[in-house]
């Protein structure tokens, strides 16, 4: 079992740099892959990011390619997400998730993660 809570959201500037971060209670790498989602007001929940603890590989949605880094820490059992260059359409819910099945690929669907965080708001203003 896992239980998830983000931090580090907040207000910032269009093209300013934040850093949120997903600690877990058990260990970050019982859970196969960690990811990113978010929600923003009147849309549905998106992938923003994902990382495989067994492959050590990460993926990216198009729209954050270049600009968000998403990386983990075992040892904190932690995971970051780091946003750069951001943009007002970045604003959005944050929340944090964890995959309880080890899979071949790393999945980007809300109904393949088990685990989810409480959420943290990020806001960017323009």
């Amino acid at each position: 079992q896992l239980q998830l809570v983000e931090s580090g959201g907040g207000l910032v500037q269009a093209g300013g740099s934040l850093r949120i971060s997903c600690a877990a209670s058990g260990r970050a790498s019982d859970s196969f892959a960690m990811a990113y989602f978010r929600q923003a007001p009147g849309k549905e929940r998106e992938f923003v990011a994902a990382i495989s603890w067994s492959a050590g590989l990460t993926y990216y949605a198009d729209s954050v390619k270049g600009r968000f880094t998403i990386s983990g820490e075992n040892a904190k059992n932690t995971v970051y997400l780091q946003m750069k260059s951001l943009k007002p359409e970045d604003t959005a819910v944050y929340y944090c998730a964890g995959d309880s099945i080890h899979r071949p690929y790393i999945p980007t669907l809300d109904y393949e993660y088990y685990y989810w965080g409480q959420g943290t708001q990020v806001t960017v203003s323009s």
